[in-house]
Protein backbone atom coordinates (compact mmCIF):
# COMPACT_ATOMS: atom_id res chain seq x y z
CA UNK A 1 0.00 0.00 0.00
CA UNK A 2 1.34 3.41 -0.96
CA UNK A 3 1.52 5.36 2.28
CA UNK A 4 1.86 8.68 0.48
CA UNK A 5 -1.64 8.04 -0.90
CA UNK A 6 -2.83 7.37 2.64
CA UNK A 7 -1.21 10.58 3.89
CA UNK A 8 -2.74 12.54 1.00
CA UNK A 9 -6.22 11.14 1.74
CA UNK A 10 -5.89 11.97 5.45
CA UNK A 11 -4.68 15.50 4.70
CA UNK A 12 -7.50 16.00 2.21
CA UNK A 13 -10.14 15.07 4.80
CA UNK A 14 -8.49 17.15 7.52
CA UNK A 15 -8.17 20.17 5.22
CA UNK A 16 -11.85 19.87 4.29
CA UNK A 17 -12.77 19.73 7.99
CA UNK A 18 -10.47 22.72 8.61
CA UNK A 19 -12.15 24.82 5.91
CA UNK A 20 -15.57 23.99 7.36
CA UNK A 21 -14.38 24.81 10.90
CA UNK A 22 -12.95 28.18 9.75
CA UNK A 23 -16.28 29.02 8.09
CA UNK A 24 -18.21 27.99 11.21
CA UNK A 25 -15.89 29.97 13.49
CA UNK A 26 -16.30 33.07 11.35
CA UNK A 27 -20.08 32.72 11.29
CA UNK A 28 -20.22 32.22 15.07
CA UNK A 29 -17.94 35.22 15.65
CA UNK A 30 -20.12 37.35 13.38
CA UNK A 31 -23.21 36.24 15.27
CA UNK A 32 -21.57 36.95 18.64
CA UNK A 33 -20.64 40.48 17.62
CA UNK A 34 -23.79 41.32 15.64
CA UNK A 35 -25.85 44.18 17.06
CA UNK A 36 -28.93 41.94 17.34
CA UNK A 37 -26.97 39.64 19.66
CA UNK A 38 -26.66 42.34 22.31
CA UNK A 39 -28.70 41.32 25.35
CA UNK A 40 -31.99 43.14 25.80
CA UNK A 41 -32.54 41.71 29.28
CA UNK A 42 -30.40 39.97 31.87
CA UNK A 43 -31.87 36.66 30.66
CA UNK A 44 -30.99 37.19 26.98
CA UNK A 45 -27.95 34.97 26.35
CA UNK A 46 -27.85 34.74 22.54
CA UNK A 47 -24.64 36.76 22.30
CA UNK A 48 -22.99 34.86 25.14
CA UNK A 49 -23.91 31.51 23.63
CA UNK A 50 -22.62 32.62 20.24
CA UNK A 51 -19.32 33.69 21.81
CA UNK A 52 -18.94 30.25 23.43
CA UNK A 53 -19.66 28.66 20.07
CA UNK A 54 -17.13 30.93 18.35
CA UNK A 55 -14.50 29.98 20.93
CA UNK A 56 -15.19 26.27 20.46
CA UNK A 57 -15.02 26.55 16.68
CA UNK A 58 -11.76 28.51 16.92
CA UNK A 59 -10.32 25.77 19.11
CA UNK A 60 -11.39 23.20 16.51
CA UNK A 61 -9.53 25.20 13.83
CA UNK A 62 -6.43 25.25 16.05
CA UNK A 63 -6.67 21.48 16.68
CA UNK A 64 -7.08 20.73 12.97
CA UNK A 65 -4.06 22.93 12.16
CA UNK A 66 -2.00 20.85 14.59
CA UNK A 67 -3.26 17.55 13.11
CA UNK A 68 -2.48 18.69 9.58
CA UNK A 69 1.06 19.64 10.60
CA UNK A 70 1.59 16.30 12.33
CA UNK A 71 0.70 14.42 9.16
CA UNK A 72 2.75 16.71 6.93
CA UNK A 73 5.80 16.19 9.16
CA UNK A 74 5.24 12.49 9.84
CA UNK A 75 7.93 10.06 8.75
CA UNK A 76 6.34 7.19 6.88
CA UNK A 77 8.30 4.10 7.79
CA UNK A 78 8.47 1.11 5.47
CA UNK A 79 7.80 -2.06 7.45
CA UNK A 80 8.82 -5.58 6.52
CA UNK A 81 7.27 -8.82 7.72
CA UNK A 82 10.09 -8.95 10.33
CA UNK A 83 9.10 -5.61 11.89
CA UNK A 84 6.67 -5.21 14.74
CA UNK A 85 3.62 -3.01 14.25
CA UNK A 86 4.22 0.61 15.25
CA UNK A 87 3.22 4.16 14.30
CA UNK A 88 2.80 4.64 10.51
CA UNK A 89 2.17 0.94 9.91
CA UNK A 90 -0.36 -0.22 7.37
CA UNK A 91 -1.87 -3.44 8.73
CA UNK A 92 -4.30 -5.96 7.31
CA UNK A 93 -6.13 -8.23 9.71
CA UNK A 94 -7.89 -11.48 8.77
CA UNK A 95 -11.12 -12.13 10.64
CA UNK A 96 -12.70 -15.53 11.36
CA UNK A 97 -15.43 -14.90 8.76
CA UNK A 98 -12.73 -14.82 6.02
CA UNK A 99 -12.85 -11.05 5.62
CA UNK A 100 -9.89 -8.75 5.94
CA UNK A 101 -9.78 -5.17 7.17
CA UNK A 102 -7.05 -2.63 6.62
CA UNK A 103 -5.77 -0.14 9.19
CA UNK A 104 -3.27 2.68 9.24
CA UNK A 105 -1.82 3.70 12.59
CA UNK A 106 -1.46 7.47 12.67
CA UNK A 107 -0.64 9.97 15.40
CA UNK A 108 -4.08 11.61 15.48
CA UNK A 109 -7.48 11.91 13.76
CA UNK A 110 -8.49 8.35 14.53
CA UNK A 111 -11.82 7.23 13.17
CA UNK A 112 -11.39 8.51 9.64
CA UNK A 113 -12.23 6.05 6.90
CA UNK A 114 -10.22 6.33 3.72
CA UNK A 115 -10.69 4.81 0.31
CA UNK A 116 -7.27 4.08 -1.16
CA UNK A 117 -7.04 2.23 -4.47
CA UNK A 118 -10.54 0.80 -3.90
CA UNK A 119 -9.48 -0.45 -0.45
CA UNK A 120 -11.19 0.86 2.69
CA UNK A 121 -8.55 1.84 5.25
CA UNK A 122 -9.46 2.68 8.85
CA UNK A 123 -7.32 5.29 10.56
CA UNK A 124 -6.58 4.46 14.18
CA UNK A 125 -4.28 5.99 16.76
CA UNK A 126 -1.97 4.18 19.21
CA UNK A 127 -4.44 4.97 22.00
CA UNK A 128 -7.27 3.01 20.36
CA UNK A 129 -7.97 -0.35 22.03
CA UNK A 130 -7.43 -2.19 18.74
CA UNK A 131 -4.11 -0.42 18.13
CA UNK A 132 -2.95 -1.28 21.66
CA UNK A 133 -3.55 -4.94 20.80
CA UNK A 134 -1.76 -4.58 17.47
CA UNK A 135 1.28 -2.61 18.61
CA UNK A 136 4.25 -4.91 18.95
CA UNK A 137 2.64 -7.74 16.96
CA UNK A 138 4.32 -9.24 13.92
CA UNK A 139 3.14 -10.61 10.61
CA UNK A 140 1.36 -13.91 11.31
CA UNK A 141 0.61 -13.11 14.96
CA UNK A 142 -2.89 -13.63 16.30
CA UNK A 143 -4.63 -11.69 19.03
CA UNK A 144 -8.07 -11.34 20.54
CA UNK A 145 -10.09 -8.29 19.63
CA UNK A 146 -10.83 -6.03 22.59
CA UNK A 147 -14.23 -6.71 24.10
CA UNK A 148 -14.87 -9.90 22.17
CA UNK A 149 -13.83 -13.52 21.96
CA UNK A 150 -12.92 -13.07 18.31
CA UNK A 151 -9.33 -13.79 17.28
CA UNK A 152 -7.77 -12.05 14.28
CA UNK A 153 -4.52 -12.67 12.45
CA UNK A 154 -2.05 -10.09 11.16
CA UNK A 155 -1.71 -10.98 7.47
CA UNK A 156 0.18 -7.92 6.21
CA UNK A 157 2.34 -5.16 7.58
CA UNK A 158 3.85 -2.48 5.41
Amino acid sequence: MNKELIRHAILSQLENQHALAVKSANEARDLATHEQSQPETQYDTVGLEASYLAHGQSQRVFDLDAMIQRYRNMTLRNFTSDDEIALSAYVELAYPDDTTKAFFIGPCAGGLELLIEEQKVHLITPDAPLARCMMGAYDGDEFELPGSNQTVEVVRIS
